[in-house]
């Protein structure tokens, strides 16, 4: 085994270093360690995560993820050293009564990867986790694919707190990876019609093309949500509303908007996550009786249900992967979806010839 674990860290906003690290000891019986295929690229600029790390305790990024078993401990009967497998990042106590209630999502003692300030996350050769945090991949699913198996866990966690059955009306705010895949979940969970809106043309004829769904540009300058919503009913021919809004951006008017724009009974669940506190318009809500949810990442049998998605062909995540840059250049990566370019952009994971050195 290498003495060493080549990483990229963050230290502050756009200050990244690649470093060995010591390789991460396999200190429960039940843990593996994973050599890492491919990595998401996320924002490094702005945020919270850049605002909890420092030249004082930096952090190791990344979070979406595949790679290859490297090595496990005494006790792991689940996988074997050659495996492929997609990481769920998120590792809960097991014992608190969250976790025993099924919601492992919200464990307060939730350890979740590239989490500030201890949580150091996948963006290196090697990652340690736990064996029943680990997918094996199905052969018909490559590790770049399997990356997006994380969002795409999103995506189902949020279409099964809203109750999509056959016959229903979904409407998408947002059309970044997390609201496309909401969308291709909706229409595999049997949605008669699918809409996506967002302020980004390019963005949404994208989703026309990938999904073949109505799509509806809102007005920037506008400060009503209540006529954009109007303006969005007769644009779309929605009657007098959708069944279900998935919100996936995360700004107080896209929410507004959605709200709005449900009909009767509606299902609003709140996925994407943007600035802290949102006002919603409560009367209109309560006019309608509005269920308004909100989602937290997933909760058990989500990873399962993507999978299943991905494995049995309703939902592909291949043409979302927009580009796939080296290792050593992973701040191109975050640069380019820092400035909105492509879908979803990958890092490969450390060249043999590069990680292996002492």
């Amino acid at each position: 085994m290498a003495q060493k674990n080549l990483c990229c860290l963050l230290y502050g906003p756009g200050k990244a270093r690649f470093e060995h690290r010591d390789v991460p000891t396999l200190s429960d019986p039940y843990d593996i360690l994973v050599r890492i295929a491919y990595v998401g690229a996320h924002f490094w600029k702005h945020g919270g995560v850049v605002r909890m790390v420092s030249e004082e305790q930096p952090l190791v990024m990344g979070h979406e993820a595949s790679g290859i078993v490297h090595s496990v401990g005494p006790a792991v009967t689940k996988v074997v050293p050659g495996d492929r497998v997609a990481i769920e990042p998120g590792f809960s106590c097991r014992r608190c009564k969250q976790c025993k209630a099924g919601r492992y999502n919200i464990c307060p003692e939730m350890s979740f990867a590239a989490d500030p300030p201890d949580n150091h996350g996948t963006l290196a050769r090697l990652f340690r986790t736990p064996e029943d945090f680990v997918y094996q991949m199905p052969e018909s699913l490559s590790p770049e694919e399997a990356v997006l198996l994380e969002p795409l866990s999103v995506a189902a966690h949020g279409a099964r707190l809203a109750g999509i059955t056959p016959g229903h009306t979904v409407l998408v705010q947002g059309s970044g990876t997390i609201g496309l895949l909401c969308a291709a979940t909706a229409k595999a969970f049997g949605a008669k019609q699918v809409f996506i809106s967002d302020i980004n043309q390019t963005k949404l004829d994208f989703a026309q093309k990938y999904l073949e769904c109505p799509t509806f540009l809102p007005n920037i300058s506008s400060s009503r949500p209540e006529e954009e919503a109007r303006r969005m009913k007769n644009v779309l021919n929605l009657g007098e509303g959708v069944d279900i809004v998935l919100e996936c951006t995360g700004v107080e008017s896209s929410l507004q908007t959605g709200i709005y724009a449900s009909g009767p009974g509606g299902v609003v669940v709140q996925i994407g996550l943007g600035s802290p506190n949102l006002s919603v318009p409560i009367i209109n809500m309560c006019e309608k009786e509005t269920v308004l949810k909100t989602a937290w990442r997933y909760a058990p049998g989500d990873y399962e249900m993507g999978l299943a998605l991905l494995n049995s062909g309703p939902v592909s995540v291949k043409p979302l992967i927009s580009t796939i840059v080296p290792f050593e250049e992973a701040t191109k990566a975050w640069e380019m979806t820092q400035r909105g370019e492509g879908i979803k952009n990958l890092i490969r994971g450390v060249a043999e010839e590069v990680g292996d050195a002492d």
